[in-house]
């Protein structure tokens, strides 16, 4: 609507309007978070993270009506359609710049529970964001280096089981799990460096995603594998949100959860083998999208 504004006038309206929107929404996902805190009972609990996810997607929801004021950007999806607020999801996907995790919001945003990242234990003592993840039941994860459990073998097996001890509120309401399986955005440095054998994707890092799939292995039961494509230069946050991206191309495909993927990815061999496979599968399918994506825009211009 408000497209036709200089560029460096958009970018200074929608950044102003995007923090305002946040403080605007965490204050309330704080205060419930701190009930939740304080009354230790079951159904207060539930009701103030049910609360906090309902701001955390108003959140969503204005930064979109943001984007759709100020920005032109034309998204072509595909596979929207197989998504369901129903189901238990692990989110998958290529990383190139941090306009991803909008585009995620976006289009997902109500097609499938809200998202949710795995995060490092200590993090929930990140001052007001801490109570924040933890209202929004966010799962914390405690992982122990190989070099800490040969000098602690007793603890040995521990961190999964308190990850999935604190993973066991979504056995009853459906959540979507977010993950970048690069570890980090592509870049053509890190590809060299890699020696990725992948033309447009770095080398997936099928551990982490190991160790989501043993701690929630019976609550997840579908993989989302989302596929981001950019078809100019890759955009920086400010170049999305100063009306400099023209379009972008999401494709979704939707991969069943079987048992063949949980296991002791750490500890045995041969599933850790069979495992990275499997993923190395996934991300060369990608790597064929993305590939494809070029080619026609090559003939394009």
């Amino acid at each position: 609507m408000l497209s036709f504004l200089p560029h460096p006038i958009i970018c200074s309206i929608s950044f102003f309007l995007y923090i305002f929107n946040t403080i605007f929404w965490l204050i309330p996902i704080v205060v419930f978070s701190i009930f939740k805190a304080l009354i230790p009972l079951n159904i207060c609990q539930k009701m103030m993270s049910h609360a906090a996810d309902l701001m955390a997607s108003n959140w969503v929801s204005t930064n979109t009506l943001i984007q759709n004021l100020f920005t032109r950007t034309k998204f072509n999806v595909i596979g929207l359609e197989k998504l369901s607020m129903n189901e238990w999801y692990l989110v998958l996907s290529n990383h190139q710049s941090w306009v991803d995790i909008v585009v995620l919001q976006r289009l997902l945003h109500n097609k499938i529970p809200f998202l949710k990242f795995f995060l490092k234990k200590e993090l929930i003592y990140v001052p007001l964001l801490g109570l924040a993840w933890w209202a929004l039941d966010f799962p914390f994860m405690k992982r122990y280096s190989q070099s800490f459990l040969k000098k602690n073998p007793h603890l040995k097996g521990k961190d999964i089981e308190t990850t999935r001890k604190a993973c066991a509120i979504f056995k009853h309401k459906p959540v979507s799990i977010m993950n970048f399986l690069e570890g980090t955005r592509f870049s053509i440095d890190k590809h060299q460096q890699q020696a990725s054998p992948f033309e447009y994707l770095l080398k997936p890092k099928a551990g982490g995603v190991a160790f989501i799939l043993d701690a929630m292995g019976e609550h997840l039961t579908k993989i989302i594998n989302v596929t981001i494509h950019y078809p100019k230069n890759v955009p920086t946050f400010f170049d999305f949100i100063s009306n400099k991206v023209d379009e972008i191309n999401v494709t979704i495909d939707v991969l069943t959860i079987d048992k063949s993927l949980i296991g002791d990815y750490f500890n045995d061999s041969q599933f850790k083998q069979s495992f990275q496979e499997e993923i190395n599968k996934i991300w060369a399918d990608k790597n064929t999208a993305l590939s494809d994506y070029h080619e026609r825009y090559q003939k394009i211009d």
